[in-house]
């Protein structure tokens, strides 16, 4: 069976023809034409590339996509079938110059309806919270968990090694977008990333509890984070004790999304050696977001940035311990939002020996940057040098729009917002646009 048995009408189901292929592996190649087709798996020793205008849609139906146990929003659970599954699969290539399509307009719809739900309702939506009987109190991301509508990423490879993806668009995802978890030794090249700016939780590039993983060339165009790394969330997270370590993203072009390079929320199992560099973060909403919460847990350290060109965000740097998203509990909240030093416990997040260096940030519109830890584990070892950050002088937009905070005061300006930090070091940088260069806050401690 071969390629000639597809039809690219853009009509006709091709789901079982597909999975015919890609169950013998080998050497698959799609020619012109819409091949319209329901959840696929990809196996090992698979190559299948999409030639030009060649296109794999997905079709939008969510019944088609049989629960199948992996993360959902950093916490291990059922939830639907990716799109594309690449699962305990080796050396496998997918290149070319076609797309990947995930139809995603009826699941976006759907998700910004079930995101207010605060239980299952539908057949399916219980038929998932059978399988996850802890489900209401799992950690909840700002997804829309507690409506067990759980939505399948487009491409998730899991638990795989040595997979290279490289060249295609992929657009319309109905969720997460690309989603490594518990893999390694991953290639993400030259990849065309595009959903709409609104389309809820499409996060460009998730590297999750995974290693040795480089993004080269991407240009990414979302509706939430560009490209994130994650390692799991909370207590789960923590026992599953899978870190996401040695990234490298280079050359990489973010545009509109939530964060051009972004650590966390989900950190539960610690996040080290990133190197970011030779990049560009144009009109995202922050350009370095690194994010977490008491109870999400996890180290994150030896991260640097360096060459990376900002233009038109709300900030150029977010580092926000104070992350408010999907914290819905109010009397949780009194705990995970305080002011006052909880104890320090496995559920604490960390991040020290950070490095930032020639960096520029043009057409900043709501502050300079912030830095903001926790007063029981405040951030540490943090170094900005050689960078010019620029604040737009006639900007109104409101300063707490620097990151999606609670608990916190609002800062005094929109310069350089230091809190609940020690030994942070400002060399040979340039802040316009302010009246007050550096914020020191409660905790603050300049090297």
């Amino acid at each position: 069976m071969d390629e000639l048995h597809l039809v690219g009408d853009g009509v006709t189901d091709n789901t079982k023809v597909l999975t015919a292929l890609l169950e013998k592996g080998g050497r698959i190649v799609l020619k012109e034409g819409v091949y319209l087709t329901g959840p696929l798996e990809v196996r090992s020793d698979t190559h299948i590339t999409l030639e030009k205008d060649a296109v794999i849609k997905f079709i939008d139906d969510p019944e088609l996509y049989e629960p199948v146990y992996t993360r959902w929003e950093g916490v291990q659970c059922y939830c639907m079938h990716p799109l594309l599954y690449i699962h305990n699969a080796k050396n496998v290539v997918i290149d070319g110059d076609g797309t990947l399509d995930g139809n995603g307009k009826s699941w976006w719809e759907t998700a910004r309806i079930k995101k207010k739900q605060r239980e299952a309702i539908t057949p399916l939506e219980k038929k998932f919270a059978a399988l996850n009987p802890d489900y209401k109190t799992q950690a909840e991301g700002g997804g829309g968990r507690l409506s067990q509508f759980l939505r399948p990423a487009l491409v998730q490879i899991h638990n795989s090694e040595n997979i290279t993806i490289d060249g295609l668009g992929v657009i319309n995802s109905p969720f997460w977008t690309i989603h490594p978890v518990f893999s390694k030794n991953l290639k993400l090249y030259n990849l065309r990333i595009d959903n709409p700016y609104d389309s809820p939780n499409t996060d460009g590039i998730d590297i999750e509890s995974s290693t040795d993983v480089v993004v080269d060339g991407c240009h990414v165009d979302v509706g939430d984070d560009g490209i994130a790394l994650k390692s799991g969330s909370g207590i789960t997270g923590i026992k599953d004790a899978r870190p996401t370590s040695n990234v490298i993203i280079r050359r990489c072009y973010v545009t509109k999304a939530h964060g051009g390079v972004v650590i966390g929320s989900e950190t539960a199992a610690g996040i080290d050696h990133l190197l970011a560099e030779d990049c560009a973060f144009d009109g995202t909403d922050r350009g370095i977001r690194i994010k977490s919460r008491r109870g999400r847990g996890g180290q994150i350290h030896d991260i640097t940035f360096r060459n990376l060109e900002m233009y038109d965000c709300l900030t150029p740097l977010a580092v926000n311990m104070y992350y408010g998203c999907g914290a819905n509990n109010e009397e949780e909240n009194k705990v995970l939002f305080s002011l006052e030093k909880q104890p320090v416990t496995e559920e604490t997040p960390g991040l020290y020996n950070v490095e930032m260096t020639n960096c520029i940030a043009e057409g900043l519109t709501a502050s300079a940057s912030m830095i903001v830890g926790l007063p029981e584990s405040p951030v540490k070892n943090l170094t900005i040098k050689n960078c010019h950050f620029s604040v737009k002088k006639d900007t109104d937009v409101s300063v707490d729009q620097t990151d999606m905070y609670k608990g916190l005061p609002s800062p005094e300006g929109r310069g350089f917002r230091i809190r609940y930090a020690e030994n942070i070091v400002l060399e040979n940088v340039v802040i316009d646009g302010v009246d007050k260069e550096i914020l020191l806050e409660d905790g603050a401690k300049m090297a």
